[in-house]
């Protein structure tokens, strides 16, 4: 295979800005790993046109992708967790090529594990859960049990991934099969909502109860990063929340984790005057 898909990556290792190139190969019939694909080149490169760039190839009865992308975008995607594949490529897959150890390193890295991108997707993952999790509540008050459970399967996968990271590891795209070695408890309550005999309403009562027991166990270090950022400095209006940099990542989900870390008190609010009579801007601070 690597002979074959050689001439494809051969002439993109030459240039200096490559960094890596990793073969991924097909592991079963059915491989969305692999997006289908027989193999997949991954070659990243210190800077590109556009961050992600894709080719697609025929060879005798089988089919390949070639994705090229920046050291920023991997990074990005990795910080972010919003590409789960790439940490499987980055670990299953082969490396063909590596400039000045730079996939050695980073495999080490993310073996390793910083505990600062370990914090940032502990946040987004937590407030994407209180997102799902509101949104579900709200549908089942309303009766609406359907929109209710499709809502809850979401916050039970964000409570999943985040259960993951409590545990020093990256969530995988085989999240559920992590989760059963290591929160058994949050495996059983996602087992119950979708195979229980029980009438709907009553499998979501249930997760609910449960899903407030989980989601406060885990409000300190689910709302962590973002409690460390509003650190820096006294006082904050919800424009400078959506513009610092760090929690630009947060994006809808940023107010809806305020107002869920205010009820629990650990932000405050600070009203300051305004030329109207009885109105008062809102600031917000962390609290110690």
């Amino acid at each position: 295979m690597e002979q074959i898909l050689r001439p494809l990556y051969q002439e993109r290792a030459s240039q200096e800005t490559t960094l890596g190139v990793i073969l991924i190969e097909k592991r079963e019939d059915i491989s969305p790993i692999t997006d289908t694909f027989d193999s997949i080149l991954l070659i990243i490169t210190k800077e590109n046109e556009t961050p992600v760039f894709t080719k697609h190839y025929t060879y005798m009865d089988k089919k390949a992708a070639m994705h090229i992308i920046t050291e920023k975008q991997l990074h990005k995607w990795l910080l972010l967790g919003t590409n789960r594949k790439i940490v499987d490529w980055l670990f299953n897959g082969r490396v063909i090529y590596d400039r000045n150890e730079f996939m050695e390193k980073l495999k080490t890295e993310l073996k390793e594990y910083p505990f600062y991108g370990r914090k940032i997707k502990m946040g987004l993952e937590f407030a994407k859960l209180i997102r799902r999790y509101l949104e579900g509540k709200m549908f089942f008050e309303e009766k609406n049990y359907l929109d209710a459970y499709h809502h809850m399967v979401e916050s039970l996968h964000h409570l999943a991934r985040l259960s993951v990271l409590e545990n020093g590891l990256p969530p995988e795209v085989t999240v559920w099969s992590q989760v059963k070695k290591m929160e058994p408890a949050i495996y059983k309550l996602y087992e119950e909502l979708i195979s229980s005999d029980e009438p709907i309403d009553k499998r979501l009562e249930l997760l609910f109860l449960a899903s407030e027991f989980f989601i406060h166990s885990r409000t300190q270090d689910g709302s962590q990063h973002i409690r460390e950022v509003m650190e820096k400095q006294s006082s904050w209006t919800i424009q400078e929340l959506h513009e610092q940099e760090e929690l630009k990542n947060y994006s809808s989900n940023l107010e809806v984790l305020i107002e869920f870390l205010i009820e629990k008190d650990l932000i405050a609010i600070n009203g300051v005057k305004t030329k109207s009579e009885g109105i008062f801007h809102r600031y917000y601070s962390a609290k110690h």
